[in-house]
């Protein structure tokens, strides 16, 4: 397995201004091999039904990625295969949960409230904010995983916790990258294991979509987003 420590993000991260008051803060991670830029266009939509949230997109560092055949790209911790393997890159994962968690604590400083900050993520991004979201003493809004999963090694720390914020699943039926069942999986170990409220996970399927996001998808996270952030 490739080991942590790459080249940091040559990009800083993006940062999308409220275009009113800023009440509340996004963190949106992007996926394995992908810049945070790119996602700018893409959220957009989201981004106009929310005009009092500022959004912060980082950047991951390139690093050897296994399933690359060790090639360097984007990430935010290392994978072995997809769809994703109990394989666990222990120190990849502590350094990029720290970074997330930085993210909060400059929030926080700034003046917001830990409870108006959400984490939200796609793929292996959605992994990392699950781990932090799941994990961190932050009482946070909430968290959402696009096409997401929850690795097996870091459920301890969370059956710890017994974490309760809010979560949204959105997942496609035809992805093969990461499979709907791994969300289907995630989410009862969220009712079940942490002992979620029923009302507070919502989970989404959406039939034909591969691994990416869509309109009727991001419409849904705008919605969930604007309930939970008043």
């Amino acid at each position: 397995m490739a080991t942590a420590g790459g080249t940091p993000a040559r990009d800083g991260p993006q940062v999308i201004a409220p275009t009113a008051e800023h009440s509340a803060t996004v963190i949106f991670v992007h996926g394995l091999g992908q810049r945070n830029r790119s996602w700018v266009p893409v959220l957009q939509t989201v981004v106009d039904r929310l005009p009092g949230v500022k959004w912060i997109l980082p950047q991951a560092p390139e690093n050897p990625v296994t399933y690359s055949q060790g090639q360097r790209r984007p990430s935010w911790f290392d994978i072995v295969s997809l769809p994703p393997c109990n394989c666990f890159d222990e120190a990849g994962i502590a350094v990029s949960v720290a970074t997330i968690e930085n993210l909060v604590i400059s929030e926080v400083r700034g003046g917001i409230e830990s409870t108006r900050i959400v984490l939200v993520g796609f793929s292996q991004g959605g992994a990392l904010c699950l781990m932090t979201a799941l994990t961190t003493l932050h009482e946070l809004g909430g968290v959402a995983s696009l096409s997401g999963w929850i690795p097996q090694q870091s459920r301890q720390a969370m059956l710890q916790l017994e974490p309760s914020l809010p979560v949204f699943w959105a997942h496609g039926t035809a992805d093969t990258e990461v499979p709907s069942s791994y969300g289907e999986e995630a989410t009862t170990f969220l009712r079940d294991g942490l002992h979620i409220q029923e009302d507070k996970v919502v989970f989404k399927t959406y039939a034909g979509l591969e691994h990416s996001v869509n309109d009727a998808e991001l419409g849904d996270l705008a919605t969930w987003l604007s309930q939970i952030l008043g």
